[in-house]
């Protein structure tokens, strides 16, 4: 039988001595904790009980809630932690629950309640750990803090549970009610439930974001812009340039606005920088309802030491180890979850079905795995702690990792786990049943490595540097990759593709039309950070809008952002640029060991392998007249060239190629095609029953009129 709470009045604890102003260091005497069958006494500040006295409530949490949670299986535990609101004998109010098993007394203090820790103090369940209250009259919009005790010892913290936050540096939660807006996307939602594996063999290119810094008022560049006013500026832009996809940094709470979100304080609280939760809902619903998915960057690879968050939550290492081997990030100034515990898996796990649930998130990716997968990740001998095995695998994130894929793709069909795996891991994306991570897809930074390593080069040089190039398909099918030249390409000194290509003005942005033709045209999904498709010069600034000023000049920054529009265009509509992004099949080499050229020429296949494109890209400033073999003996037509003068290229091209019959790599037959300096060319098959059909629908439109 569920516990009966009774609302009275509590007398105040007196202290041995006079509380100090720092409320760390506040001690008190005699803290309330209750047994599990043991009545509480509450004098919850915006009610009196006087005019209610028979009233009681129970504990939200049912036998089986208290059950899961112990199991760490409580996948809705969003539903029941925290602030929630609840009507109790027809008094409305909300429900605090948090877990701070150490305590020995919590009490839940606000602007309800003039911030006195005597007034609404927590009931302790055992052995479960969980305190909880009920206070009246607590309306949205409510801030509040936990006030936890151990020995003596007091601090303030926000809830870790928490649906929204004062803006930084404030560091309160605040009260949120997350089911009161109106989804429009119903249509995006049921069509994502349909297509579980789909996205295998579908486009996606994803335009990478940071809410803060897309844009700033020319009026007021030190003002954020919010949710709505990007919903209406954003996603106009991403879909006008055709991707498919946008990715947030994250927009958990966070207190360091320049850790640009990946020191997360509130794990369930949208950042309050921008605007309520409802707005960011309406980003979210804007995206769907013109056909772009969202992915958010997810941070449970660690969490920042701030006073009022996770560290040592109820006075002891509560979501972290004790042992800092094992619980601290050194480098980061960050502490580690303690992913073996059954309650911070849990916490974890929930949060990720919470973003897929609660805000209609299509994806996570989640940050930093290879630091979560071994022990010894960025530490010296000796600073870290073998496994049970005496390995240096960390076996409880794995296992943790394993769970969490396993949860949001069976409980929300479509949706997409990316992994920022750094290393060379096997079976990431693997299914968990046959020993893999169970991610949807994999960053793959060596391709990213090499290739802007390569482009770096002088021109002369790279043919010295040939194998960097093409040692990506060597195993570009081993694992479902993301090919990303993302935000932490263009930070720290690492300049931006623009600014790092050789040579003059002409050139740079030649050389950057063809590594993004290129990027196109590679195996694995596309990810470009915001301002790269401009050609911005200077490194990101998360405290300041892009250059969009940069698009005056047509002839480059402009060109350059119609390239990237085209070549997302392509990529959806051609199925051999995306059909086989993840097999062996969509891709074959039509001549890989021309070094001395610096030339790549290769094949992409859609499933029937006549629906293909030949590709070509040429790494110097000569232009490279050649013979490219070709599988069948149709003529081709060019569909695509990066140096088009439309982009802001010299308009070396080709028209229509026709074929010959003379041998060529390996092939009977040949096309005599002009590959143009520091540029890519693409050959779609031209065939007769194609060109038959063409004229005939032309004689009917011609007669028509």
């Amino acid at each position: 039988m569920a516990k009966k709470l009774f609302w009275g009045n509590a007398k105040k604890e007196t202290s041995a001595s006079a509380p100090s102003q720092n409320a760390a260091d506040e001690r008190v005497d005699a803290p309330v904790e209750q047994a599990a069958d043991e009545t509480p006494v509450v004098d919850p500040a915006s009610f009196d009980p006087k005019s209610r006295p028979e009233i009681t409530f129970s504990t939200i949490l049912s036998d089986y809630d208290f059950y899961l949670l112990g199991e760490g299986k409580h996948w809705q535990s969003y539903e029941k932690l925290g602030a929630q609101f609840r009507v109790v004998d027809g008094v409305e109010g909300v429900n605090f629950l948090v877990w701070a098993p150490n305590a020995t007394r919590v009490a839940v203090v606000g602007d309800f309640n003039d911030w006195d820790g005597y007034k609404n103090p927590m009931v302790k369940h055992y052995p479960s750990g969980l305190w909880e209250t009920f206070v009246p009259g607590v309306r949205e919009g409510a801030i509040y803090k936990y006030r936890v005790e151990r020995d003596g010892v007091v601090t303030e913290r926000a809830d870790p549970y928490g649906f929204y936050a004062e803006v930084p540096p404030r560091t309160a939660s605040v009260v949120a009610d997350l089911d009161k807006y109106e989804w429009q996307d119903g249509d995006w939602m049921t069509e994502r439930a349909k297509n579980d594996v789909a996205w295998l063999r579908k486009p996606m290119s994803v335009y990478e974001v940071h809410l803060g810094s897309w844009i700033r008022s020319e009026a007021d560049p030190e003002r954020l812009p919010t949710y709505r006013e990007l919903a209406d500026q954003l996603v106009d832009y991403v879909k006008k340039l055709g991707y498919t996809h946008v990715e947030f940094l994250p927009v958990s709470e966070h207190p360091l606005t320049a850790s640009w979100g990946y020191q997360v304080i509130g794990m369930y609280a949208v950042t309050s920088r921008y605007g309520r939760p409802e707005d960011f809902m309406y980003l979210v619903d804007k995206c769907h309802q013109n056909g772009i998915g969202v992915i958010l960057d997810w941070v449970p690879a660690h969490f920042p030491k701030d006073a009022h968050g996770l560290r040592r939550f109820d006075g002891g290492a509560l979501y972290e180890h004790e042992d800092p081997r094992q619980g601290e990030h050194r480098d980061w100034g960050t502490l580690i979850f303690n992913y073996g515990r059954n309650e911070v898996r849990n916490y974890l796990i929930s949060n990720a079905l919470f973003w897929l649930d609660k805000y209609h998130v299509d994806g996570l990716r989640v940050d930093a795995v290879a630091s979560m997968l071994y022990l010894d990740y960025s530490r010296p001998e000796g600073e870290w702690v073998p496994n049970e095995r005496g390995g240096r695998e960390n076996l409880e994130a794995i296992a943790f990792l394993q769970e969490m894929n396993v949860e949001t793709h069976g409980r929300f069909p479509g949706v997409l786990t990316i992994a920022e795996e750094s290393t060379a891991w096997a079976g990431v994306c693997k299914p968990v049943c046959d020993g893999g991570l169970g991610f949807s897809m994999k960053w793959n930074m060596g391709w990213m490595n090499d290739t802007l390593r390569y482009c770096k080069e002088d021109p002369i040089y790279r043919k010295y540097h040939h194998d960097q190039m093409t040692f990506s398909l060597m195993y570009a099918f081993s694992e479902n990759f993301v090919l990303p030249i993302s935000h932490d390409e263009v930070v720290h000194g690492k300049g931006t593709v623009i600014g790092n290509a050789p040579g003059d003005l002409w050139q740079k942005f030649a050389l950057a039309r063809l590594l993004y033709s290129y990027m196109w045209a590679h195996p694995g999904k596309k990810l470009l950070f915001m301002g790269a498709e401009i050609g911005q010069w200077k490194e990101w600034n998360f405290d300041a809008g892009l250059d969009w000023e940069l698009l005056r000049y047509d002839d480059t920054h402009g060109g350059l952002q119609r390239c990237i529009t085209d070549l997302n265009r392509l990529y959806r509509e051609e199925k051999a640029f995306h059909d086989f992004d993840f097999d062996g099949r969509g891709f074959e080499w039509i001549s890989c060991g021309r070094w001395e050229e610096s030339l790549f020429v290769f094949m992409r296949k859609a499933e029937d392998w006549r629906d293909h494109i030949l590709v070509a890209a040429n790494f110097t400033p000569v232009p490279r007249r050649t013979f490219i073999g070709v599988p069948e003996r149709v003529d081709y037509q060019e569909i695509f060239c990066s140096d088009s003068p439309y982009y802001g290229g010299s308009g070396v091209g080709n028209g229509a190629r026709q074929v010959i019959d003379s041998p060529c790599d390996g092939r009977p037959w040949a096309i005599e095609a002009l590959i143009p300096p520091l540029g890519a060319s693409f050959f779609k098959p031209i065939r007769v029953a194609e060109t038959v059909a063409s004229t005939e629908a032309k004689k009917t439109k011609d007669g028509a009129k």
